[in-house]
C-alpha cells in the first residue's frame, strides 16, 4: 500500500492507522512525501540552495515516519518525490504496484470539506488504484461496513471489495441504494418513480445475495432523498466503521470533477471512505 504524508498531523494519523492495516494484510508500506516544483518564487530568491530548502520539510516528515514505523514495528519504504503531487502519487502507486492508496482528507471548515483537497481529488480522478480517504483523527475499522450502490459496474466492484474486507475482518455489511429525484418528478411521473424504486431494491438484493453466499451478515436499505446526505445519515445511525463507494469512470477534465455524491460523502464523513476503482 501507498501512504501519503505531507507533514500534517492528519497525514501522520493516516500513516499510524495504516500500520494496523498493513499488519493484518501482511503488507509493505511505501510512504511518500512530495516536494512541489519550484516555479521561481521570489520569496525564496535569497536562499542559497533553493531545492534543498524545499526538500527539508519533506525530509523532516519522512524522518518522523521512520520513527513512527520503528515504534510500531512496521516495514516502510520512505520516498521523497518532486513534482506535481497528484501525478507523482499516481505514478508511484503504479510503479510500486500498490493495491491501495491511503490519504488524509484536508480541511476543517465546512467550505474546505465541501471543496476537498485538490491533490486528493486529482489522485481519485487519475489513479486506477483504490483510495482510502481518512478524516482527521479517524480510525480504520471494518466491523461495520456501509456499501452505497447504484447498480452500476463501478458499484459492483465496490461490492466485491466490501465483501472481501467483511470476510477478512469478520465484519457486517449494510447496503444502501438512494433514490434521489426532484420533488416534481413524484407528481408528474409516479409510475417512473415506482420503477426506479423497484430497481433500487433490486440493486441491494443483488449485493445481499453475494454477501450471504459467503456467510456475511448483511442488511439492505433503500432510501429516498439527497443521495450524499442519506449515505452520511445512515453511516452515523449505524455507527459505520467505513463507507465503501464505487468511482465512476471519467476521462480528461471530468476526472477532476468527481461525482458530487462521492465528493460530498468524502468531504463530510466522520469515518474513512474507500473509493473503489475499476
Amino acid at each position: 500500500m501507498l501512504v501519503v504524508v505531507d507533514g500534517s498531523e492528519s497525514g501522520f494519523n493516516a500513516l499510524q492507522q495504516s500500520f494496523r492495516l498493513a499488519a493484518d494484510e501482511k503488507s509493505w508500506i511505501t510512504v511518500v512525501c512530495v516536494v512541489p516544483p519550484y516555479e521561481g518564487d521570489l520569496d525564496m530568491t535569497g536562499i542559497g540552495n533553493i531545492m534543498e530548502a524545499m526538500r527539508m520539510p519533506c525530509e523532516d516528515a519522512l524522518n518522523r515516519t521512520k520513527i513512527m514505523a520503528k515504534e510500531a514495528g512496521a516495514l516502510i519504504k520512505p520516498v521523497c518525490e518532486e513534482g506535481e503531487a497528484h501525478q507523482r502519487i499516481v505514478d508511484l502507486a503504479e510503479a510500486e504496484n500498490c493495491e491501495l492508496i491511503i490519504m488524509r482528507r484536508s480541511g476543517m471548515s465546512r467550505l474546505e470539506r465541501a471543496l476537498m483537497d485538490s491533490v486528493t481529488a486529482r489522485v481519485i480522478g487519475y489513479s486506477m488504484r483504490d483510495i482510502l480517504v481518512m478524516p482527521d483523527n479517524a480510525e480504520i475499522g471494518w466491523g461495520k461496513i456501509l456499501l452505497a450502490t447504484d447498480g452500476s459496474k463501478y458499484s459492483k466492484n465496490a461490492t466485491e471489495r466490501a465483501i472481501d474486507f467483511a470476510m477478512a475482518y469478520g465484519g457486517e455489511l449494510r447496503v444502501v441504494a438512494v433514490v434521489d429525484l426532484p420533488a416534481e418528478f413524484y407528481g408528474e411521473a409516479p409510475d417512473a418513480v415506482d420503477d426506479i424504486i423497484n430497481k433500487a431494491h433490486g440493486f441491494v438484493e443483488v449485493a445481499k445475495k453475494k454477501a450471504e453466499a459467503v456467510g456475511i451478515k448483511v442488511e439492505v436499505f433503500v432510501s429516498e432523498g439527497d443521495a450524499h446526505q442519506m449515505v452520511l445519515d445512515m453511516a452515523e445511525d449505524l455507527g459505520a466503521d467505513a463507507i465503501v463507494m464505487g468511482s465512476h469512470g471519467r476521462t480528461g477534465l471530468k476526472r477532476l470533477l468527481m461525482g458530487s455524491v462521492v465528493e460530498k460523502v468524502i468531504g463530510y464523513s466522520t469515518c474513512p471512505v474507500l473509493v473503489v476503482k475499476v
